[in-house]
């Protein structure tokens, strides 16, 4: 039964300029690192996404531990939310007055500094997202479905390895989620995009693969977060 630890990035930057950790995402992770040496993890195999948050993770966590470097595996990117804002908000704007004003108030407190809006999930967020996973208007980045089968196929290869192999995975929500969901036989994206709302920054979730399928060891756990500031979900 091989196992896999997946750890989610801690906290990331500001709407204009997310692909990276915030200072309190650097101490999340830090505090990660911390706790893998606490409890003398080994892996057979250490993979990271390649996103600079999911890097930048991984080596606070290196920085404290004897794990082997990270091989980087970009399946288990997040999909990329700018993108898909890029391709599809301007098409619903043009369509839907009520949510153009949504929008365009995101795009007024981004650009007045207002730091509030950096870490909130906001309707025209939930809209555009949601626009995406049904495929509603075409653009030219990834389709939902096209994530979820790269994800699908990164995991998938967990199922092929040594009984006794234990994996370490640097990722981000959604990918963690949809694995999660698969244990459960569902690849609904309603339950997928729940799992990954309530997904902490550096959080741990472990699988384990038992007869080619996964199973929930946990989810979404901080034993190293121990003061409510650190528990961020963006």
């Amino acid at each position: 039964m091989s196992t896999v630890y997946f750890f989610r990035h801690g906290q990331a930057g500001s709407r204009d300029d997310y692909d990276r950790l915030s200072e309190l995402g650097h101490e999340q992770a830090t505090l990660l690192g911390a706790h893998v040496a606490r409890e003398g993890w080994q892996f057979d195999r250490v993979l990271c996404g390649g996103l600079r948050r999911q890097q930048e993770t991984a080596a606070a966590v290196l920085r404290q531990t004897t794990l082997a470097p990270p091989v980087m595996d970009t399946r288990w990117n997040e999909f990329d939310l700018d993108e898909v804002f890029a391709g599809i908000a301007p098409q619903m704007a043009a369509d839907d007055p009520e949510f153009r004003t949504e929008y365009e108030e995101i795009e007024r407190l981004v650009r007045g500094g207002d730091g509030a809006i950096h870490r909130q999930w906001r309707p025209a967020d939930t809209k555009v997202v949601k626009a995406w996973i049904e495929g509603r208007y075409s653009y030219d980045g990834e389709s939902w479905l096209q994530f979820v089968r790269r994800v699908k196929e990164a995991g998938a290869e967990m199922a092929a390895l040594p009984a006794d192999a234990k994996v370490a995975v640097f990722t981000s929500a959604t990918p963690v989620s949809i694995w999660v969901a698969a244990a459960f036989a569902s690849e609904e994206p309603p339950h997928v995009m729940k799992l990954a709302g309530a997904a902490i920054n550096s959080n741990i979730t472990v699988l384990r693969w038992l007869h080619g399928e996964p199973h929930l060891g946990c989810f979404n756990a901080t034993p190293h977060l121990g003061d409510p500031r650190l528990r961020t979900f963006r």
